[in-house]
This record gives C-alpha cells, sequence and structure tokens, in this order.
C-alpha cells in the first residue's frame, strides 16, 4: 500500500523564502510537488505516511537556487579537445595532440584545453602548430580561457585572435563542438551534476544566435526524463541580428517547466576599470564617458520589437550611463498599471545612479546581480580601480545593491559562469558581509544585503525573474518540490565564516538530484 508522502523533510532550521527569518518546521513532498507545510515538529502520524524521511538538525532547508546568468557553452571549454595542461615543450604537446586525433578522429577543427602559459610558451606552441598543422585549424585554450594558442588556419575561418579569446569571439567554433554527442552527452551531465552540488536547480543560460542546434539537444533531454536542472535559455544576436522568428518557434517548442526559452540578451558598456562603462559624466582625469561606441538606437529598437511580441529582455550595463539610457529604453517598452509587462532585466549594474534605480524599481525591473563579483581580485585593487576611474564621491554607489532593494526592484543572483561558479556561502561574505579578500575592514557595508534578502534573490527573485514564482523558489504547498540543504544556518553564521558551507543534498523535482557522501 502506498503511502501518503513520497518524502518529509524536518529541519530546525528551514528558511521558505516567504518570511525573513529560518523557523523549525517540515515539508511534505507528494511525487514532484509540495503537498504540505508545517511549523514546529510533525505528529508521528506524519512521519509514518512517509517513505523517505530526512532529519536536519544543523543544516540549512530552503528552496532551490537559480542562477540567471549563466554560459554552459563557456564552461565547456574547460574540457575541450585533448587536455594539454602537463605540456613544457612542443615535443610533449605534438604527442598529446597525436594521440588524441588518432583515438578520437575529431572532425574538423583539432582543440585542447588546459594551456598554462607559464608552461608552454605560446610562440613556440604556434610555430609548433604552423609546422605540422598547416592546413588544419587547432585552437589551444588557456586553463583560464583569457587567451589561446591557435594557429592561421584557425585564425583565417574562426575569425578571431587569442587578444579576443571569450565566447562573443569565439561563438563560431560552438557549431562543432555543441553537436559532438559524444563530448556534449557527458559535459552537460557533469555540468548538471556541478550546479546541483552547489544547491542549484534552475539556471538561466545564454545561448548565441540561434544556439547553433543544441536546442535539439535540450528538447531530447526534456523529453528523456534524464534533465535534472532547469535550463531557461535567452539568445544573444552574436553572428546575425535578433531573430524573432527564432524566438516565437522556440517559445512554441518548449512549454514545459524544465525549458523554455527566456528571451534576448545583449552586452552594452564594459569594464568600468578598462574605461569602457559608460558613465553619465567623465572618468577622473579624463575627458571622456566611454571608450566604447554602444549602437543604443539598435539596441532600442529591438527591446521594442520584441517587447511587443511578448519577448523580454536582459541588457548588460556596468556603468551608470548604460543603466540610465536602458532604463529610458524600458520605460518605453509596455506597461500595466506602471509595471512592465514583459519581465525585462539589466545585468551586473557595478555603477549606478539611485535616480535610475528608483525608476527601475516603479516599473518592476529585474536586476541580475553578481553577488561574488569582488572575488575575482584583491580588495584593495578593486577600490583603487574604484578610485582612479571615477573617484571616491561618485564610488559611494558602487555595488548599491541596498538601493536597489529599497526601491523595489527584483533582485536575482547570477555569475557570468564559467566567470564565478555559484556559490551562496559566498555571496553571504561578499554581497551581505562587505567583505573583500586580502582587507580586515567591510567595504561600504551601507549598500550591503541582509541575508534573508540575498536569499531570496537567490530564489524567488530569481524565479520572479524567469516567471516561474508561481511554481517554484518559495517552500509552499502546491509549488514544485525544488529544495536545496546548506549544512549550517547561513542566516545565523558570521559572515566572515559563510564561505566555509557546503551544500549536503539537493532536491529537484521531488528528487533527490545531490546528496554529499560521508
Amino acid at each position: 500500500m502506498s503511502k501518503q508522502y513520497s518524502m518529509v523533510i524536518v529541519a530546525k532550521n528551514l528558511f521558505d523564502s516567504v518570511g525573513e527569518k529560518a523557523y523549525e518546521g517540515y515539508v511534505c513532498l507528494k511525487n514532484h510537488v509540495i503537498v504540505k507545510m508545517g511549523k514546529g515538529k510533525p505528529k508521528q502520524e506524519v512521519l509514518d505516511e512517509a517513505e523517505q524521511v530526512f532529519q536536519f538538525e544543523q543544516e540549512l532547508v530552503m528552496p532551490g537556487i537559480a542562477d540567471t546568468h549563466t554560459f554552459f557553452t563557456g564552461y565547456a571549454i574547460f574540457h575541450i579537445g585533448a587536455d594539454v595542461s602537463k605540456v613544457r615543450s612542443n615535443e610533449e604537446g605534438l604527442e598529446i595532440l597525436k594521440a588524441y586525433d588518432l583515438e578520437k578522429h575529431p572532425e574538423g577543427a583539432l582543440f585542447g584545453h588546459g594551456w598554462e602559459p607559464e608552461q608552454w610558451n605560446r610562440q613556440d606552441g604556434e610555430r609548433m602548430l604552423e609546422e605540422n598543422y598547416s592546413e588544419r585549424p587547432v585552437i589551444l585554450f588557456a586553463a583560464d580561457r583569457s587567451t589561446c594558442i591557435m594557429n592561421s588556419k584557425a585564425r583565417e575561418i574562426y575569425q578571431f585572435t587569442p587578444e579576443e579569446c571569450y565566447p562573443e569571439s569565439y561563438y563560431r567554433i560552438m557549431r562543432e563542438y555543441l553537436n559532438d554527442r559524444d563530448f556534449i552527452d557527458k559535459e552537460f551531465a557533469a555540468y548538471m551534476d556541478m550546479m546541483n552540488a552547489r544547491g542549484v536547480t534552475t539556471v538561466k543560460e545564454m545561448g548565441f544566435d540561434d544556439f547553433y542546434g543544441f536546442t535539439d539537444f535540450l528538447k531530447e533531454m526534456e523529453d528523456s526524463g534524464k534533465l535534472h536542472l532547469r535550463t531557461f535559455f535567452m539568445s544573444q544576436p552574436v553572428g546575425e541580428a535578433m531573430n524573432l522568428e527564432h524566438a516565437r518557434r522556440m517559445r512554441d517548442l518548449f512549454k514545459g517547466d524544465e525549458v523554455r526559452f527566456s528571451g534576448f540578451n545583449r552586452m552594452t558598456d564594459g569594464t568600468i576599470a578598462a574605461y569602457k562603462g559608460d558613465l553619465k559624466k567623465p572618468y577622473e582625469n579624463q575627458s571622456f564617458t566611454c571608450s566604447l561606441d554602444i549602437p543604443y538606437e539598435e539596441i532600442e529598437a529591438d527591446v521594442l520589437a520584441a517587447d511587443r511580441e511578448g519577448f523580454r529582455w536582459t541588457l548588460h550595463a556596468q556603468g551608470d550611463g548604460a543603466v540610465g539610457k536602458i532604463t529610458d529604453i524600458y520605460e518605453k517598452c509596455r506597461k500595466e498599471d506602471g509595471k512592465l509587462v514583459n519581465r525585462h532585466a539589466i545585468t551586473d549594474m557595478e555603477f549606478t545612479d539611485p535616480e535610475d534605480l528608483q525608476r527601475l524599481g516603479d516599473m518592476g525591473v529585474t536586476a541580475e546581480l553578481y553577488f561574488q563579483i569582488m572575488s575575482l581580485d584583491p580588495g584593495e585593487a578593486l577600490i583603487g580601480n574604484i578610485g582612479k576611474t571615477i573617484g571616491a564621491k561618485r564610488g559611494r554607489n558602487y555595488w548599491n545593491r541596498r538601493k536597489m532593494q529599497d526601491c523595489g526592484m527584483n533582485l536575482s543572483g547570477a555569475t557570468d559562469l564559467p566567470l564565478l561558479l555559484t556559490s551562496v556561502p559566498e555571496s553571504v561574505y561578499y554581497s551581505c558581509g562587505g567583505y573583500m579578500d586580502g582587507r580586515e575592514e567591510p567595504f561600504q557595508t551601507e549598500n550591503t544585503l541582509t541575508v534573508s534578502e540575498l536569499l531570496k534573490a537567490w530564489t524567488i527573485g530569481g524565479q520572479k525573474n524567469l516567471d516561474m514564482d508561481s511554481r517554484l523558489g518559495t517552500l509552499e504547498e502546491g509549488k514544485y518540490a525544488d529544495i536545496a540543504v546548506f549544512n549550517r544556518d547561513l542566516l545565523s553564521v558570521d559572515a566572515k565564516e559563510a564561505k566555509e558551507a557546503e551544500v549536503v543534498m539537493t532536491i529537484m523535482n521531488g528528487k533527490i538530484v545531490y546528496a554529499k557522501k560521508g
């Protein structure tokens, strides 16, 4: 005789992403849905009616994590082709490439990953490629993916250089590796496992143009029932203009709650540290506001055309000038009762004008925020760059997540993965504690968030971003059972110690998709 519940989770610290605090309570699942919630200890008859019971004492039980800005296509470069991480000479490199070619017989280009510039000189490596692979394109990506070794045939075919080694430039190779089923089957399975181990049950993937056939793979995964990471994907026009016909096809093809088309994405400005961020006033000791020429009129035309057909946009902006211009564009989009009809968003938002944040909040725009971005550089370097580029006075509005929250923007967590790997504990350290690596004193704590606000950004905020908040993002009766369990209560632990927290269990659609061993 089947029991009433497929699983019951009992926790001393249960954070449902509805209230502000964790409480002692329990969650009852029936297959993929939460069917009963309760505060305090459950009665024995509830436990008796469960096929599985999990009791958590010190741990934190919360909704599954949603990372709203990821690039599986960039993550895959970590592992593409031959492993050249140990190569120290041309002889070793040639031997590894020949062995890989003989074993795998890859069609098209010959790829490699893990190149360490300190071990193997680029000029030597490129000379070896020219001597041995003059008629075949070869690209060996650096371990940090910031550059590569490539021969002239590869430059000719793929039209980028080692100095331009980022996804928006090497998109031409994606059709090859995204359709290599031997590679992509294993790589995406490992990707899902890695994300589940971090408590992630939902991602919003950036797919360039028409995703180069990868949508066929996603459809197969959806139909097979093997998907254990909800995958919402966007089209980022790179090799061609915005393709509304593709968007219509994808909207019609994916109607379930595990894979969906989520609109369009585009970069606007660049990093402020490199003087590529678009500012409202000139950089410190400079006469210009941005070193890039940004086609805002083209961007506005695309956003408004998509908005008319019910598609949303996410625009990536770092300077206050770019954020302000995007705000102007979104104000022209369709609204009901002052709120945007489509859930448009802005990604990154390093330096912002509080007046624009209020306008964005009034419209209901979502902020996709890199809560771990401070981990990329030492704290003193980050603060030094802020002072050098915009000065201390304007710098008070750097990473002003507090104002975004107070203005009513919907905050959601993002990583630009593989730039960062999703970590809620790291987010608590950097964006709640205000800490930076190498500094004892926190940075501008008046701009930080509370832990409960941050956890909501990673859960219900992410699902609002994806228009899935009626089904996901909180622990409530009737919602899908996507749950993450951390080994300590992030709401009570000191922010300095938060980085040490780990995920011990992840549940997606009522099934355990990750459980820490030991």
